[in-house]
C-alpha cells in the first residue's frame, strides 16, 4: 500500500526527508542530470520566483514514509498551463502501478488548476530520431503509457530539433488534453513553448534556437499525432476517473429478482449470468452508487401497456406450474376482435414471435424490472444527473399489447412516460435490434421523441419494423426516427450515425434522455452482425454524455458474456466523461 501526497515547501522535517528521497531517485534514474539541478529542487519548491513558475512535488510513500516514487509538476499560472517535469519510481519499487497513480494525481491537479492541457517532454519512438535500440524500446513503452490517457506528441513543429547538431533522441513535446477536447491556439502554444525554453531551460537554449522552435508552431490549433499504440487494443486497461464526487455518481438500480426468470431451454441466450457479468465489471469503476429498488403500483405499467394485456400476463403466469414454459403456437391475426378463450392458446394473441415463452415468474421478473426503471427515473427527478437500471428481462420489444424478443413489459417506456410528466423526453435506443415496442407505444405522441439505431429489418429482428419511413402518426408525426444500418458495421461507421441521431435529439431539446442500452452491437454477439470493439463503447458513451441531459440508461440486449462486462464498463466510463465535460462547459 502507498499514498500520494503533495509537498509545496520544505518547512517540515517530514517534507525535507521526502525531498531528499526524491533527489536520490533523481540521481538513480537520471544519472546524466546535472547535480546542480538536483540540488535546486528544495529551492524551486520554496521560491516560485526562481523560474517564474510554481513547483509542486508529489511523492508516493509506503506506510513507513519511504518514498517509492515522485512527480514534479510545474504550474505556469500566468499562461494557464501545467508542465510535468519529472515522474519516476525508484528501481527498487518499479512497477506496482505507482507510476500510473502518480500520473493520474498529476492530471487531477492540472484539472483542478483549470489548465488548458498538461504538457511534458518524452523521448522519441522514431528510429530516425533515436539511434539507441534499447532507448527506443523504453521510449515506445512510455509513449504507449501516456497514450492510454489521450496524451500524444504535438505534430507539425520543429520542437524535436537537437540543441546540438547531430544530437540523438531530441524529445517530443507531448500534450495531455486532460479528458477534454484539445483546443490550444497557435498564439497560446507559442507562449507555452517560449516559457518552457526560456524559463525551465533558463540559459540552455540560444535565442536563435528558441525563436526557430517557437515560430515552427504554425497550425491554427495544436494537432496531436494519431493514436499509434492503443487502436483496437481491447486489452489495454481503461483509464478510470481517479476521483468521483458524490453528486456525479451514477445511480445504479439492479433487478434483485431477475434470476427467478430463468429459461433453461438450449439456445435461450437471455440468461441471468448477463446481469452478474455486467455488475461485476461496473464494481471496479467507482462510478456508481447502488439504490434500493422501490415498489410501484401497476398503474405505471398500464399507463403505456393495454390493461387487458397486463391482466393476461399476470393471470396466465400465475397459473403456470414451476419450470414450465409456455410458447405461443396460435396467432389469431385474422380476427383480432375475438381473442381465444383458453389462456395457453391466447398467448399468440399477445405475442410477436415463437421463441419468447411465458412461465410462472415472467410477470414478476418483468414487474420488478419496471420497478427498477421507475426507481432510477425518480432518482433523476430528485436531482441525479445519471441513473442506470440494470435489468432483465429486457423490454424494448414489448409493445402496447404484445410481448416478444425476450421482452414482456417495456421498462424504458414506462420510465419515459413517468419522466414526461415533468418535461419532454427523448428515448435513444442503441440496441442492435429495432426498439419496436418503444416506437409502438409513443408513435402518436409529440412529447416523447423515439430514436433507434439498429440492423435493417430486412435481415434483423423484429423484421417488420424499424424502417426509415416510419416517422410517427397524428400528433407524433415527425417524432420517430429510425436509423437502419447495413449488415456489416464497424465502430467508426456506427459513431457517424450516432452523431446524426444525437443531433435529432438536440433539435428536439428534451429535458430527459432515456437510453435503451444494447450491448449486442459488439463484435461476436450471437444475435448481431456488427463489429464494435470495447473502445467504441467508450466513444459512444462519451458522445451521448456530451448532450449534458439528465440521463436514464435502461439495459436491453447484449448476449456475448465474454465481453459484456467490459463493454458496459467502457460505455459508462465514456458516458461519465462526456457528462463531466458537458456540465462544466
Amino acid at each position: 500500500m502507498f499514498r500520494i501526497r503533495p509537498i509545496y515547501d520544505t518547512r517540515l522535517p517530514i517534507d525535507i526527508q521526502a525531498v531528499e528521497k526524491a533527489q536520490e531517485i533523481l540521481r538513480e534514474r537520471f544519472p546524466l542530470l546535472d547535480e546542480e539541478d538536483v540540488q535546486q529542487l528544495p529551492d524551486l519548491l520554496a521560491n516560485p520566483f526562481i523560474k517564474q513558475y510554481r513547483s509542486i512535488l508529489f511523492v508516493a510513500e509506503d506506510g513507513r514514509a519511504n518514498v517509492r516514487g515522485f512527480a514534479l509538476l510545474c504550474h505556469f499560472a500566468d499562461l494557464h498551463f501545467c508542465y510535468l517535469d519529472f515522474i519516476s519510481v525508484s528501481q527498487k519499487h518499479g512497477g506496482g502501478g505507482i507510476g500510473s497513480v502518480l500520473y493520474e494525481r498529476i492530471r487531477e491537479e492540472a484539472r483542478a488548476l483549470g489548465d488548458s492541457a498538461l504538457f511534458f517532454e518524452c523521448l522519441p519512438d522514431d528510429p530516425a530520431l533515436c539511434r539507441d535500440a534499447a532507448a527506443l524500446k523504453d521510449n515506445i513503452a512510455r509513449l504507449r503509457f501516456y497514450e492510454r490517457y489521450g496524451a500524444r506528441p504535438i505534430i507539425g513543429t520543429a520542437y524535436e530539433t537537437p540543441l546540438v547538431e547531430g544530437g540523438d533522441c531530441p524529445p517530443y513535446l507531448v500534450a495531455d488534453p486532460l479528458g477534454k477536447p484539445l483546443k490550444v491556439s497557435r498564439t497560446q502554444v507559442r507562449k507555452v513553448v517560449r516559457a518552457i525554453l526560456t524559463r525551465k531551460y533558463k540559459g540552455a537554449c540560444s535565442p536563435e534556437y528558441t525563436e526557430m522552435v517557437v515560430n515552427s508552431f504554425n497550425d491554427p490549433y495544436v494537432r496531436l499525432r494519431e493514436p499509434r499504440y492503443i487502436i483496437g487494443d481491447e486489452s489495454a486497461p481503461l483509464v478510470l476517473p481517479a476521483k468521483v464526487s458524490g453528486d456525479m455518481r451514477i445511480a445504479l438500480v439492479v433487478n434483485d429478482k431477475h434470476d427467478i426468470h430463468h429459461v433453461r431451454e438450449r439456445g435461450y441466450v437471455e440468461s441471468p449470468v448477463r446481469i452478474d457479468s455486467i455488475r461485476k465489471a461496473l464494481a471496479k469503476t467507482g462510478l456508481f452508487e447502488e439504490l434500493t429498488v422501490r415498489h410501484y403500483p401497476e398503474s405505471h405499467i398500464t399507463a403505456v401497456h393495454d390493461k387487458g394485456y397486463v391482466s393476461y400476463l399476470k393471470t396466465v403466469c400465475a397459473k403456470l406450474p414451476a419450470n414450465k414454459s409456455l410458447y405461443p403456437y396460435v396467432f389469431p391475426i385474422r380476427n383480432a376482435s375475438r381473442p381465444p378463450h383458453e389462456l395457453p392458446v391466447r398467448a399468440g394473441y399477445y405475442c410477436i414471435d415463437t421463441f419468447t415463452p411465458l412461465n410462472a415468474n415472467a410477470y414478476n421478473a418483468a414487474k420488478r424490472a419496471v420497478d427498477c426503471g421507475l426507481t432510477a427515473a425518480e432518482s433523476l427527478l430528485s436531482g441525479r444527473r445519471m441513473a442506470y437500471a440494470l435489468v432483465r428481462p429486457p423490454g424494448h420489444h414489448a409493445e402496447r399489447k404484445a410481448f416478444g424478443g425476450f421482452c414482456y413489459f417495456n421498462t424504458a417506456a414506462v420510465a419515459a412516460n413517468r419522466l414526461s410528466a415533468l418535461g419532454k423526453v427523448a428515448v435513444l435506443d442503441i440496441d442492435y435490434h429495432h426498439g419496436n415496442g418503444t416506437q409502438n407505444i409513443f408513435y402518436k405522441r409529440n412529447d416523447v421523441l423515439t430514436v433507434s439505431i439498429h440492423g435493417h429489418p430486412r435481415f434483423a429482428y423484429p423484421y417488420f419494423s424499424g424502417f426509415s419511413e416510419e416517422v410517427g402518426e397524428e400528433a407524433g408525426a415527425g417524432f420517430n426516427r429510425n436509423f437502419p444500418l447495413m449488415e456489416k458495421v464497424d465502430g467508426h461507421q456506427y459513431a457517424n450515425v450516432l452523431v446524426r441521431a444525437l443531433q435529432a435529439v438536440r433539435e428536439f431539446n428534451p429535458t430527459f434522455l432515456v437510453v435503451g442500452l444494447g450491448l449486442d452491437p459488439a463484435k461476436g454477439d450471437p444475435t448481431g452482425t456488427w463489429s464494435l470493439a470495447a473502445k467504441d463503447f467508450v466513444h459512444n458513451g462519451r458522445l451521448i454524455g456530451r448532450l449534458g441531459l439528465h440521463t436514464l440508461v435502461v439495459q436491453e440486449g447484449g448476449y456475448r458474456i465474454r465481453s459484456l462486462g467490459v463493454n458496459a464498463r467502457n460505455f459508462f466510463v465514456g458516458l461519465y466523461e462526456g457528462m463531466s465535460e458537458a456540465v462544466r462547459r
